[in-house]
């Protein structure tokens, strides 16, 4: 009965992450319409990362993206502004989080146990999630699945996570380490240096801890393709590529400079 409900919950971002794949995921600041999921999927990326964090998108506006994502088939993660929120989004529809401000093993526990269903962790059993489509499975199936389907991500992005950095990587369910670069680089004293050898020590740091402890490591804050290639060579298997205000922006400038070429043509 359990095979039936793992049909129904598909974490597809995890999937190929256990098939030993890079994967990609869109950060969603701007966009407060189901059509941002749609464009997702149709870009090819795995997952919708929307981030709470650093935009002022709600939690409705989140569950409703998420429940959009789950019906197409992309992996809904949500980048929560504390630990609080963690259940409340998972509730909501998304299928992992990640969760800033991470500097301890303790800490990265209670991430753990608050995105886990006992005895894994102590998240609370509300009913009628809309990852099994708001029907009634037995209890046990729903607590197995869903405990292997839901992805736990924690960012490190200062000096503490990086100095604790094995002991953060040996905790059980954790999956992700999702490295922060720009706050990583100012906490660095470098910032803006992603390539920084004081950054690329950190990122082998971190590589070779998520190795030991079989964990996945995540590059994130990296536009530039050369750089994000050498650490996907290291190690990097999630990649963040952007957000949708950076596609809109970094497209639109591209275009516009293209008339202006035109016009500057003309003179």
């Amino acid at each position: 009965m359990a095979q039936a409900l793992r049909e129904v919950v598909r974490n597809h971002f995890r999937e190929k992450l256990a098939a030993g794949r890079v994967v990609s995921k869109l950060s969603v600041r701007i966009a407060r319409s189901v059509e941002i999921v749609h464009i997702a999927k149709s870009c090819g990326f795995d997952a919708l990362y929307i981030d709470m964090q650093h935009s002022s998108i709600s939690l409705e506006t989140t569950s409703q993206l998420c429940i959009a994502a789950l019906g197409i088939g992309i992996t809904p993660l949500v980048r929560v502004p504390g630990a609080d929120y963690v259940s409340r989004v998972l509730d909501g529809g998304a299928m992992g989080v990640t969760v800033p401000d991470i500097e301890s093993a303790a800490q990265a526990r209670k991430v753990v146990a608050r995105c886990k269903f006992e005895p894994a962790g102590e998240r609370s059993t509300g009913g009628g999630l809309p990852h099994l489509q708001y029907r009634s499975w037995p209890q046990q199936e729903v607590v197995e699945v869903m405990n292997e389907a839901t992805t736990v991500l924690v960012n490190i992005e200062n000096l503490a996570a990086l100095e604790a950095i094995d002991d953060i990587a040996a905790v059980p369910g954790l999956d992700v380490l999702m490295i922060g670069t720009n706050d990583l680089c100012a906490g660095l004293g470098v910032p803006g240096q992603h390539g920084h050898p004081l950054v690329r020590d950190a990122y082998r740091k971190i590589i070779a801890a998520a190795r030991k402890h079989g964990k996945t490591v995540g590059v994130g804050g990296i536009s530039d393709r050369k750089l994000i290639a050498e650490y996907v060579a290291w190690g990097g298997r999630v990649i963040s590529m952007g957000s949708d205000l950076n596609m809109i922006t970094s497209a639109g400038t591209a275009r516009a400079n293209y008339v202006k070429e035109l016009s500057d043509a003309i003179k």
